[in-house]
């Protein structure tokens, strides 16, 4: 055998000695060393430049006589192999797959029928017999390497064959189930599909283990689906319930049922289609672990992804659906990629969820979803926004809508400070302020923008670096709460310029701001101040209840003198700020971006002019001449220069 390639120098035809070679195998008594014998010899026999397939035939027909009286002996007696017969035939596999592989390579269909034919598959052509059964393990790597012209063609006499080969060399089950993958390659027609099912379904019904059955169907529910077969798409979930309520749900039926509850959700890709079929439900309650999880997330995805879900019914199972695989969640390990699709999926559930009018009942939702998923910090921010659009909504309908609003902004009252995040803890502040002004509540709008003050003063070292990776992150927020402020009544007992005075103590206090940041902050502090000096204020409130500080102070002077009075301070800080920046290039343009700040919110006077003058200076010395932001800042300073200078002409 090791010289076999070189034969084809010592003879005229080297490939006629393979079946003597084949024949003298059935010398060896070891049934082990028999085929692993045979093995060899086929594996060497392909380097010849031909090579028939007689000597196959007749070695994969010999490896069947093994297999028949290894599966028919009462006791095994080959050496160590004694009394463990599924562990023979498990060795002796391999030689079987590939004399089978070799067989079928490159062949025609003329050879696939006398191949057929001399193992003893085949009667005449178009004829499979089960007269003489094969063996379970050989027939299951036939099929496996079957073109699937034939397997479609003769789908019906390869269960009667599959029927007849029960044995131990290999799970009868297996042989079904391949079987039924090997159809989903090909359309077959529907009266042969049917004929297929009913005889699968006859089979499986046999079958007491939820674990063999759900093996052979989950192939077949493909041909099921997409045939459109509902009948049978009923009676195979029956007998799924029914199975899985008789013994339960084993770990090795899981991976079964996963494969079959997917491929209805992909196939039906509506929730409310899906939940409305036979056992579904009941089903997917009785799994657990990790395929349960991985259903639940093919659920929400699907769920999610078609629009809002306004069914109470539907929102209930989605509910108990995201409980179960929230509890799958690992939420000791913040950094594992695997926790953030559910809990993004179990988010945009809640997100998604709709009751219509019944503002009440959404918001009972929201406050079991706070209790159910607490854990996903994602989930809180969802219900925050939630929460404030109800609150809108409720706003939007009209009359008695204040005793729920004001539900609304305690129940975000009482989330945000359980957020993580400082820096999220401060957006949402603002943006449930922004409702309660729109709803008039000035109390709460007091006491959220007190608590976002708070939220920023808290800022410790890692959460501020965290938030400097987004440049625009202080200042934006900062110019919200700046806008915000300009339709807040002020609180003469904390004084008018007490939440701008709070918010540069916060600057001078916390190291980790850069100069950079500390500019935009001030100048943002610049424009409140110039607005609310203003008589007459850009904007106001749309409820009367909410007045604005244009009005609430008008006529008193020690108004306007405290904003006067901050401004100088702001300015002066501005000041200070620039000129300890160490690189130049920083310092000219933060000296412009003050200077463009503070030339737009006053009006220009000779003070304001000078301060201007000496931003402006120090932008030429620190900036080229070419510098676009230079030059067009100096376009505009001296448009309002000449302005001021016409002004004060006239």
């Amino acid at each position: 055998m090791a010289i076999m390639p070189c034969w084809r120098f010592l003879l005229d035809h080297p490939v006629d000695c393979l079946q003597r070679l084949a024949m003298m195998t059935r010398g060896i008594a070891d049934p082990l060393a028999s085929a692993y014998c045979r093995l060899y010899m086929v594996h060497r026999a392909q380097r010849l430049p031909e090579c028939a397939r007689g000597y196959l035939k007749t070695c994969i027909n010999d490896l069947k006589v093994l297999l028949m009286r290894i599966v028919s002996a009462t006791e095994i007696t080959y050496g160590r192999f004694s009394g463990n017969r599924r562990l023979l035939i498990s060795l002796m596999e391999p030689t079987i797959e590939y004399l089978v592989k070799c067989i079928f390579k490159d062949s025609s269909q003329t050879d696939i029928d006398d191949v057929l034919v001399g193992l003893g598959l085949w009667e005449r052509q178009s004829e499979l017999f089960g007269k003489s059964p094969c063996i379970s393990i050989v027939l299951y790597h036939l099929l496996r390497e079957l073109p699937i012209e034939v397997v479609s063609s003769t789908a019906v006499e390869i269960l009667h064959l599959i029927e007849c080969s029960d044995d131990c060399s290999f799970d009868q089950c297996l042989n079904y189930r391949l079987l039924g993958f090997r159809l989903c390659e090909s359309m077959s027609q529907r009266n042969v599909v049917d004929v297929v099912m009913d005889k699968v379904l006859e089979v499986v019904s046999q079958y007491n283990s939820l674990d063999e059955y759900s093996k052979v169907v989950d192939p077949y529910m493909d041909i099921v689906l997409q045939n459109q077969m509902d009948n049978y798409l009923n009676v195979i979930l029956d007998g799924i319930f029914e199975r899985a309520c008789n013994e339960g749900v084993t770990k090795n039926s899981l991976a079964s049922l996963q494969s079959i509850l997917v491929k209805l959700l992909t196939h039906f890709n509506n929730s409310d289609v899906i939940f409305a079929l036979n056992h579904f439900i009941e089903i997917l309650d009785v799994m657990h672990g990790s395929s349960r999880s991985i259903v639940s997330i093919h659920i929400l995805n699907i769920a999610t992804r078609n629009g809002c879900v306004r069914d109470p019914t539907t929102i209930q199972l989605l509910f108990e659906v995201s409980q179960v695989l929230h509890d799958g969640i690992d939420f000791s390990n913040s950094r594992n990629n695997d926790n953030q699709q559910p809990a993004h999926l179990i988010s945009q559930f809640v997100h998604m969820v709709d009751y219509g009018s019944e503002v009440e009942r959404h918001l009972t939702f929201l406050l079991e979803c706070r209790e159910a998923f607490g854990s996903i910090s994602e989930l809180k921010e969802t219900l925050i926004h939630s929460s404030n659009r109800l609150a809108i909504k409720a706003m939007k309908e009209g009359k008695n809508h204040y005793s729920f609003v004001r539900s609304c902004l305690a129940f975000s009252e009482v989330t945000i400070p359980s957020i993580q995040s400082l820096f999220m803890q401060l957006n949402l502040y603002l943006e449930t302020a922004e409702v309660a002004l729109l709803g008039g509540l000035v109390s709460h709008s007091d006491g959220l923008i007190d608590s976002a003050i708070i939220c920023l003063q808290n800022f410790d070292v890692v959460d501020g670096l965290q938030m400097l990776s987004n440049v625009d992150g202080i200042p934006s927020l900062t110019q919200k709460l700046c806008s915000l402020v300009v339709l807040v009544p002020g609180n003469p007992e904390q004084g008018i310029t007490h939440i701008s005075k709070s918010i540069v103590s916060l600057l001078n206090c916390n190291s980790w701001v850069t100069a950079r940041v500390r500019i935009r902050v001030l100048c943002a502090i610049v424009s409140l101040s110039a607005t609310l000096s203003q008589n007459e204020l850009p904007y106001h409130s749309i409820h009367k209840e909410v007045i604005g500080n244009d009005h609430l102070f008008f006529g008193d002077p020690t108004y306007l003198q405290e904003f006067l009075s901050l401004s100088s301070s702001i300015i002066q800080n501005i000041f200070d700020v620039i000129l300890q920046e160490p690189s130049q290039a920083s310092r000219g343009t933060m000296a412009l971006e003050a200077c463009n700040c503070i030339a737009s919110s006053f009006k220009l006077s000779g003070d304001i002019l000078a301060v201007c003058s000496r931003l402006m200076e120090t932008a030429k010395v620190c900036l080229s001449a070419n510098d676009r932001y230079l030059l067009s800042t100096m376009k505009f300073f001296d448009r309002q220069r000449q302005l001021f200078l016409r002004q004060n002409h006239e």
